[in-house]
């Protein structure tokens, strides 16, 4: 239950951080912004792994790795959205 709060919690921040950095409307409200940080979270960890870096499998608040690649994750995950499915949903 507290590794569930601390990924919620971890995605929602970083999906904030994503969501000024990338401009335009954003999809979805409280829950929606959660998800796409924990998406951000999962991807993050990917793109950083095809980089030589391990970053263990578990978000820690205090690696400033988990931060950039989380953040990183997230801004992919949007830009995605808002230019690729976001305007095949509106059609």
């Amino acid at each position: 239950m507290w590794s569930l709060l601390v990924w919620a919690a971890f995605g929602f921040i970083a999906a904030i951080i994503a969501k000024a950095i990338v401009p335009g409307k954003d999809p979805g409200g409280f829950f929606v912004t959660i998800l796409i940080g924990i998406g951000g979270a999962i991807l993050g960890g990917k793109i950083s792994s095809l980089f030589g870096i391990d970053m263990g499998g578990k978000v820690q608040f205090y690696d400033p790795r988990d931060w950039i690649f989380s953040v990183l994750g997230a801004v992919i995950i949007l830009y995605v959205w808002k230019k690729i499915i976001a305007p095949r949903l509106s059609k």
